[in-house]
């Protein structure tokens, strides 16, 4: 296996102003799962696809096991690929499918053999062995296109939205098995999903890419945790959080978001650079809690307008006062509201983020910039 690294990749297409990639760096370890993470037409794909010498680069280099592979075809780059569609040969049997790539390269025959069979054993395919494509089920055939990729034992696999096609049973499981796989293998594998489910499970890094940069790159719960700027807050989670226009003002002498629908405190950045005017201020569907409308100095108030029962949980979808916008709140499964029903909500300091109005870049509270 090898290391993947981009060092400010390009892609510009003729006839567009904005390049689909833009100065792109990013290091993957070897042996990482990396996940590249974000909405529809951010990049992510094309970003695997250079990676995979499908696309080619504008600007930047790319290394993979410290060999620069700018101009090295697709083939000679030692990389497996999945697709989101499977790809199969219809008329090949299993095996046939697992091996045509080998035999191509003119492997031997007893290696060949060989090397399907300990794909196949890996994948819970060997009882699979002489079906077509036809005779399988979808996760079925998404574990043999998996297969044709480990059997070229590559320096790196690289995954474009493989589950999508599946049903959402059969992704958990998938997925599950995707990560018994990289342990078992210890590969490099890079998995581009839109799905933040899958990023968060699977990756042991995630970069969150947004109009074909690196919004952030980290581990999947430090990002969580501690997005960037508000994209990245709102993307990553879900329901995602909600962020909400407010104005920084003191209140009993102490800083505090001003909203139409009430006050939320913001103590944690007394001292910390605290802009005047106008900020974001977020907060994770988890952390809003309800208490009783017009008993507490602090909180917000608002009517329901949306009540979302999940059975492990319920999803309240609250209309803020004075046109403040729309919260989100996750509550217990017991909790009886009704929609026109008045609510307080309140959220703990700690579950305060603030982001900058303009940039959108996340605004550190006093505990959390270094020292």
């Amino acid at each position: 296996m090898a290391a993947v690294h981009l060092e400010h990749i390009c892609k510009r297409y003729r006839g567009t102003a904005q390049p689909a990639v833009d100065d792109v760096s990013l290091a993957v370890r070897d042996g990482e799962f990396m996940v590249l993470l974000g909405p529809s037409g951010c990049g992510k794909s094309t970003t695997l696809r250079m990676i995979a010498g499908l696309e080619s680069i504008s600007d930047g280099r790319l290394t993979i096991g410290g060999r620069q592979v700018n101009d090295v075809p697709a083939k000679d780059r030692d990389i497996a690929m999945v697709f989101q569609s499977y790809a199969l040969y219809p008329h090949m049997t299993v095996a046939d499918n697992l091996a045509f790539g080998l035999r191509r390269r003119k492997v031997p025959a007893a290696e060949i053999d060989a090397r399907v069979r300990s794909a196949a054993s890996v994948l819970g395919l060997g009882a699979l062995l002489e079906r077509k494509p036809y005779a399988l089920s979808g996760g079925q055939r998404q574990r043999v296109a998996l297969g044709r990729a480990i059997v070229r034992e590559p320096k790196a696999f690289l995954f474009d939205e493989p589950l999508s096609n599946l049903d959402a049973a059969l992704r958990v499981r998938t997925r599950n098995e995707l990560v018994r796989l990289h342990k078992q293998l210890d590969a490099t594998m890079i998995y581009v999903t839109h799905d933040q489910v899958e990023a968060m499970t699977m990756g042991q890094r995630i970069c969150v890419m947004n109009n074909g940069r690196v919004a952030q790159t980290g581990k999947p719960l430090d990002v969580y945790r501690s997005p960037a700027d508000a994209f990245v807050a709102r993307f990553l989670g879900n329901p995602p959080m909600n962020v909400l226009k407010a104005t920084v003002a003191a209140r009993d002498g102490r800083p505090a978001a001003r909203l139409a629908g009430g006050w939320l405190p913001l103590s944690r950045w007394d001292g910390a650079g605290l802009p005047d005017g106008d900020v974001l201020v977020g907060m994770r569907p988890e952390e809003v809690v309800l208490q009783e409308p017009r008993t507490t100095a602090e909180g917000l108030r608002g009517t329901v307008c949306g009540v979302e029962p999940l059975g492990a949980e319920t999803l309240l979808l609250v209309e803020l006062e004075g046109g403040a916008g729309e919260v989100t709140a996750r509550v217990h499964r017991d909790v009886a509201l009704a929609v026109g029903d008045e609510v307080g909500l309140g959220v703990a300091e700690a579950g305060i983020y603030l982001f900058d109005a303009a940039t959108e870049q996340a605004i550190a509270a006093k505990e959390e910039q270094p020292a």
